[in-house]
């Protein structure tokens, strides 16, 4: 009877996970503060680890959702309330 073995993760699923995680921060972080200082660069990290794929997938996908909205709704709050986008 064979035993199925679990794969192992390979370091570049991590690296996805740990960017994806980042990320989600980043861009939340960015709705306080400046929008598009924090947002762009989260949503470049977010399509890095989106591409970079492995067991954290489902995770990139959400970084990748978030930033999006994080945009839309980071520059509409700029816009709103009158603060400087940078």
């Amino acid at each position: 009877m064979n035993a199925i073995e679990p794969t192992r993760a390979r370091p570049a699923d991590t690296v996805a996970g740990f960017l994806a995680a980042m990320a989600i921060a980043i861009c939340l972080i960015g709705l306080a503060g400046h929008p598009l200082r924090l947002i762009l660069p989260g949503i470049a990290i977010a399509m890095i680890a989106a591409g970079i794929g492995g067991r954290h997938q489902r995770l990139a996908f959400a970084a990748v959702l978030v930033a999006a909205s994080c945009f839309f709704f980071g520059m509409m709050i700029a816009v709103i309330t009158s603060r400087a986008l940078w």
